[in-house]
């Protein structure tokens, strides 16, 4: 293997971390939102905006990191 093999093994693990992440915290907003994780009856003024966030983390992310990723190739 080449280290540029290992270059792209990292962005696609690192993509991949993202989009699983901004998952996991649409999946905790929700479980706030409708559950009585912190507030009998759920708490929607605090779950809406974390589902939010993490379905910006998780469409937009990728994208972004793309993005960064071919500034600083050079392309």
């Amino acid at each position: 293997m080449n280290p540029n093999d290992d270059v792209w093994r990292t962005r696609f693990i690192l993509v991949n971390l993202v989009r699983i992440g901004g998952t996991a915290v649409v999946l905790v907003g929700l479980a706030i939102w409708y559950t009585n994780v912190i507030v009998r009856g759920g708490s929607p003024a605090v779950g809406l905006p974390l589902a939010i966030v993490g379905l910006v983390a998780s469409f937009w992310g990728p994208v972004a990191l793309s993005r960064h990723w071919k500034r600083k190739d050079g392309r």
